[in-house]
């Protein structure tokens, strides 16, 4: 079954897709003392042994990425809701039919073995070597698939969007028009201030940042003075902030930039990290699609942690592809081919051209931090981990087509983690559950 994400702790099904990844090294062996159960759901108990054992599992995938360790009850506590959770919605698919072939769970064995680059047989003969079950490890298979197969099932159905709604979202949102109502795209060089600087030093920094306003001005390739001026952390590569409320800005960015056009030029203005000059990307009212849009065409491998698959192994492997890639050991689309496990791995990992907005920002802002070309290190979303590459930035003009189908997956984006929630709780709502001792 899937395991708890070890940095959160968040409760269950917060992936909606299958988690089938490489087999992940036995965790440290549960030290059995007189068993008992801990909650009955439905009829059906889970065991203080079984609390244990995904605590263990939980425990070395927190220890793997450095992440601190919450009071071993209070684990318990949220482990247990988690496995409440997913019992209860095993019970629910089984009540609906929702069955998965023995082909299929072949099939996701395969691609296992396929990952640690194994035939079947040397992955049984490996898991039994390791004290592992490989019947329940199929068995594991099977009711991950049974469940993310009854996810996309449930949320497919509610997540359609009318041209109804289109048109009264576009018509609510053309009545906004104050300025907490804007998003905005902001590029910006920082011409840092060191802390103890001497008046002089202010000086000659604010003349270094007045030159890059005014190159700017003239016309110089904006991202040319990033990489020439620029001392911004953790920035992309051009500047660029990325699309976001005008109230995620700096009150100061805001303020600068009022009464620029989209394209202009605000700065330098002064703030305790230095100077800024900022060009303006992007104005629109908050929720709505620019009619100029910055798109772009990326790639990425997807692994989706697993029962076999922990989130840190997961990293571990994409940055190991990283590697083989910035070295030309390897191609990104082949790897894509044979290991990313989403529809877009028959197409090396193309996802085509994207406006903002149309990936989950985790993946949108490391995406946005990337030169074209680049690589990213992995980055974790609720689908699973990415290794992202950028091919190419565009700015284009959307038609009022192209704007429509914006809003369309905006909104389809929003109802589907909406009919998400409520369906999970809808599921733990329904079922009955009994607390008996609580787990040790």
């Amino acid at each position: 079954m899937p395991v708890a994400q070890a940095q959160t702790l968040r409760l269950p099904g917060q992936q909606r897709g299958p988690g089938l990844g490489a087999f992940a090294p036995p965790v440290a062996s549960v030290q059995r003392q007189a068993d008992y159960i801990v909650a009955v759901v439905n009829s059906e108990p889970i065991t203080n042994n079984e609390v244990r054992a995904r605590m263990v599992r939980t425990e070395q995938q927190m220890a793997q990425q450095g992440a601190p360790l919450p009071p071993k009850n209070e684990m318990a506590r949220l482990l247990l809701e988690r496995m409440i959770v997913e019992r209860a919605q095993l019970q629910t698919a089984k009540e609906q039919g929702v069955v998965v072939s023995d082909s299929a769970v072949d099939d996701a064995v395969l691609n296992v073995a396929k990952q640690n680059q194994l035939s079947v047989e040397e992955l049984r003969r490996r898991m039994t070597a390791e004290g592992l079950m490989f019947d329940q490890f199929r068995t594991d298979l099977r009711n991950e698939l049974v469940l993310n197969r009854m996810r996309d099932r449930e949320l497919e159905s509610k997540s359609k969007v009318s041209e109804l709604e289109i048109d009264d979202y576009l018509r609510e949102q053309t009545r906004g028009t104050s300025a907490a109502a804007q998003e905005l795209n902001l590029a910006q060089i920082l011409v840092a201030v060191p802390e103890n600087a001497t008046p002089e030093q202010v000086v000659a920094l604010q003349a270094r940042a007045q030159t890059a306003a005014d190159r700017a001005r003239s016309g110089t390739d904006f991202a040319a003075l990033v990489k020439e001026f620029s001392s911004a952390p953790g920035g992309a590569a051009d500047g660029q902030m990325g699309l976001r409320p005008a109230e995620r800005y700096p009150q100061l960015f805001v303020d600068a930039t009022q009464n620029v056009n989209v394209g202009g030029i605000a700065g330098p203005i002064r703030s305790g990290a230095g100077f800024h000059i900022l060009k303006v990307i992007e104005k629109k009212r908050a929720g709505m699609p620019g009619s100029t849009v910055t798109q772009t065409r990326a790639r990425h491998i997807l692994l989706r942690p697993s029962g076999q698959l922990t989130e840190a192994a997961a990293v571990a492997q994409l940055q190991d592809f990283k590697r083989r890639i910035v070295s030309g050991q390897a191609d990104f689309a082949a790897l894509a081919r044979q290991h990313s496990q989403d529809g877009s791995g028959k197409d090396g990992g193309e996802l085509g051209w994207a406006a903002q907005g149309q990936f989950v920002p985790e993946f949108e802002e490391r995406m946005n931090l990337l030169a074209t070309g680049q690589v990213g290190d992995p980055v974790v979303s609720r689908f699973g981990v990415h290794l992202i590459q950028v091919l190419e930035r565009r700015t284009t003009v959307l038609s009022p087509k192209e704007q429509r189908e914006a809003v369309r997956a905006m909104l389809r984006e929003k109802k589907l983690e909406e009919a998400y929630v409520v369906w999970a709780q809808e599921i733990r709502g329904r079922a009955y559950v009994e607390y008996r001792e609580p787990p040790q």
